[in-house]
C-alpha cells in the first residue's frame, strides 16, 4: 500500500468510527419553532386534534417549546396536503393534522395527483366511531329492528347525516344499507350542514335514523337529548356513556367505521427528525395523563405511531378506495 492509499484508508477508518459513534440513527434535536397545521378554520375536528397535541406533548415533557397552531382550511385537508408536499416538504418542525375523512378523500383522488405515499405518517392519537341513532320514542329498539324495516321497505326509512354524497357520514349510511341487504341507490339519504341540523331533523320526525359519531352522541345524551343509540360501528364496545350500547357486529351486521385523528410530516423530513416526532408521541401517549386529555377531547383510545400507523393508513386508504369504487363514487 503506497503512502496516498494509506492516507485514504486512514481517513475512511476515522469517518467510519465517527459515524459508528452516532449509532444506527443520529438523534435529532427538538424543533426550534414547532407548529401544528390544522387544515380547517378554528373550532373543528382538526383544531381539536392540534390542541390535544399541544396540551399532551407539553404535559408529558416530550416537547419543551410551545406548539403553535396554524390554520390552513380547504378540501378537508387537501390544501394543507398539497402545501406540505410541494412547498414545505422538509420542514422538521411542522406536523399536520389529518382525519379519517382526509384518508377517504385521498382514496377518492380528491387531493389532486398526490397519494397516501407522498407524506410520512407520524402518529394517531385517538379515534371516534360511527353510530346509528334514533329518537328515544322510536319503534326501533335495536339495530336489528331498524334493519328489518329498512329491508322490507327502503322508502320508509330516511337516513340523515352531516355530510354530502361520498363523505364519511354518507359512507356510514351506504354501509348500513348494504348490511341490511338494500341497494344503496335505493336508500333515502338527506345531507345536512352538520350533526346539529341532522339531530334537529331526527327529533322533528323528518328522518328516521341519524348516522352520527360516538363522541357527539355521548355529549348529546349527557345533555339530555331525547335520542337512543342503537349500535356502535366498531368491533368492541366503547367505554363511558356508551358502554351499554352493543356493536353492530354483536347484532349480526358487519359494519365498522373508525374515524381516526393524527398527524403527518412532509416527505423530505429526515429519518432522524421523523423519529423524533414518533418518539415524542410515543412518550406522550404512554404518559399518565394522556387518557384523560384524550377523553376530554371526545376521543377514544387509538394510539399508533411510525411504521404501525403507516401500515394502518395505507391499508385503510386501500379499503376506502374499494368501498368508493363499489358505491360508484370513482370514475
Amino acid at each position: 500500500m503506497n503512502k496516498r492509499s494509506t492516507l485514504r484508508f486512514g481517513a475512511a477508518v476515522l469517518v467510519a468510527a465517527g459515524l459508528a459513534g452516532f449509532g444506527p440513527l443520529a438523534a435529532a434535536a427538538e424543533p426550534a419553532r414547532p407548529e401544528c397545521v390544522a387544515p380547517a378554520k378554528p373550532g373543528g375536528g382538526f383544531d381539536l386534534t392540534c390542541r390535544l397535541a399541544q396540551s399532551a406533548l407539553k404535559d408529558s415533557g416530550a416537547l419543551k417549546s410551545p406548539l403553535r397552531i396554524v390554520y390552513m382550511p380547504g378540501g378537508i385537508g387537501a390544501v394543507a396536503y398539497n402545501n406540505i408536499v410541494t412547498q414545505r416538504p422538509g420542514e422538521a418542525g411542522t406536523i399536520v393534522a389529518f382525519s379519517g375523512g382526509s384518508l377517504l378523500n385521498l382514496a377518492q383522488g380528491k387531493f389532486g395527483k398526490y397519494t397516501v405515499d407522498d407524506v410520512r405518517w407520524v402518529a394517531a392519537i385517538g379515534a371516534d366511531y360511527g353510530v346509528a341513532v334514533v329518537r328515544d320514542d322510536s319503534p326501533y329498539k335495536d339495530l336489528k329492528s331498524l334493519m328489518a324495516a329498512f329491508k322490507q321497505d327502503p322508502t320508509q326509512i330516511v337516513l340523515g347525516a352531516g355530510g354530502s354524497i361520498g363523505s364519511q357520514d354518507w359512507m356510514k349510511a351506504a354501509l348500513t344499507a348494504k348490511a341490511a341487504g338494500v341497494d344503496y341507490k335505493r336508500m333515502r339519504f338527506v345531507a345536512f350542514e352538520g350533526g346539529g341540523e341532522a339531530v334537529t331533523a331526527l327529533r322533528g320526525g323528518h328522518i328516521q335514523a341519524y348516522m352520527g359519531d360516538a363522541a357527539e352522541a355521548a355529549t348529546m345524551l349527557e345533555g339530555g337529548a331525547p335520542i337512543r343509540v342503537l349500535a356502535v360501528y366498531h368491533k368492541e364496545r366503547l367505554p363511558g356513556k356508551l358502554a351499554n350500547v352493543p356493536t353492530a357486529t354483536e347484532q349480526g351486521f358487519d359494519i365498522e367505521w373508525p374515524i381516526i385523528r393524527g398527524f403527518y410530516v412532509g416527505p423530505k423530513v429526515t429519518d432522524a427528525d421523523y423519529k423524533w416526532w414518533v418518539d415524542a408521541f410515543g412518550k406522550t401517549m404512554g404518559s399518565a395523563g394522556f387518557a384523560q386529555l384524550q377523553q376530554q377531547q371526545g376521543l377514544f383510545p387509538f394510539n399508533k405511531t411510525g411504521p404501525e400507523l403507516d401500515a394502518f393508513v395505507k391499508e385503510r386508504t386501500k379499503a376506502y378506495a374499494e368501498l368508493a369504487q363499489s358505491f360508484g363514487l370513482m370514475k
